[in-house]
């Protein structure tokens, strides 16, 4: 960042609040229903390995971070996969809020759970994209913080994570879905939560037959998984496609905002949650590392 770390401290609620973990509500917090997303102009090579036997059908839920990029995610699915997909992220949640039993207390209505679009939609794979939501913000969450309780924040994280996977599982019957849990990138105000998150998210994949896709690894510079940069050096991919490399001169491509150390869309953020409307590689590099842990879990 290149404001001081108690300016980044102190824009965090705000800026937050349309998309991730805010600290205030959103104007609209939530789409309608689950939808299938649009193509966008961002494009990517087919991920390595063979191709599924059949083209999967994927379901990706999550918070504001799969809300600003679920777009070129469905992109990638569709185009590397064929894959049928259907997007149903909601800003400023975390695990709770997908939870069956949750819905007068939380950011997702009932008919949009994790169990309910399983038993509807029926997908082979279920991607689920969570920063951790640190704050407290969602009700579900029952006043729990990371900051105020470190110990309580994590048990109740690792409960609502099994809690969830069960309940997709449940939902799925005897065709019961394929989970990615998605890890995510560094943390530059409490770099120790999101190392703990990820620890989590692989101990529940191998608990119960899941996969991770370390997403976060392609946000991080090579010499340091959980160390927060707002540039990294470009891939051979951006450098081959004008408005990727956002700084050819320097070899290097912003994955942040100056006023937005958490999200991955170079736009201004809005009080309105929405998919990211401008090419932002951070986004792109993201869904690339999803498509490719998909392509394996769907075989």
């Amino acid at each position: 960042m290149r404001k001081p770390w108690v300016v980044g401290v102190l824009l965090a609620g705000v800026l937050l609040g349309g998309c991730g973990d805010p600290a205030s509500a959103p104007e609209e917090p939530a789409p309608a229903a689950p939808r299938a997303s649009a193509t966008t102009h961002q494009r990517a090579p087919a991920s390595p390995g063979p191709e599924p036997e059949r083209a999967p059908t994927v379901l990706y839920l999550g918070d504001s971070l799969a809300m600003e990029g679920h777009k070129v995610l469905g992109e990638e699915l569709r185009r590397d996969l064929k894959a049928k997909y259907t997007a149903a992220p909601y800003s400023g949640t975390t695990l709770c809020d997908y939870l069956e039993g949750t819905a007068d207390r939380s950011l997702v209505p009932a008919a949009e759970k994790a169990a309910a679009l399983v038993r509807r939609l029926r997908p082979d794979v279920v991607v689920l994209q969570f920063w951790g939501n640190s704050w407290g913000y969602t009700p579900c969450m029952d006043g729990i913080t990371y900051g105020k309780s470190p110990a309580r924040y994590f048990s109740r994280y690792d409960a609502d994570a099994r809690r969830l996977s069960e309940q997709i599982a449940a939902a799925g019957g005897e065709s019961r879905p394929r989970i990615v849990w998605v890890s995510q990138g560094p943390d530059p105000i409490t770099p120790e939560r999101v190392r703990r998150v990820n620890a989590l998210y692989e101990r529940r994949a191998a608990a119960s037959g899941g996969l991770v896709a370390d997403a976060g690894k392609a946000v991080s510079p090579a010499t340091g998984r959980y160390t927060w940069s707002q540039y990294l050096p470009c891939t051979a991919y951006e450098r081959a496609r004008p408005g990727l490399c956002t700084q050819p001169g320097r070899d290097r491509t912003a994955l942040h905002r100056d006023d937005d150390y958490l999200h991955f869309c170079l736009a201004p953020t809005t009080s309105r949650p929405k998919p990211c409307p401008v090419r932002s590689p951070g986004i792109l590099r993201l869904a690339r590392e999803i498509t490719k842990t998909v392509r394996q879990a769907a075989r």
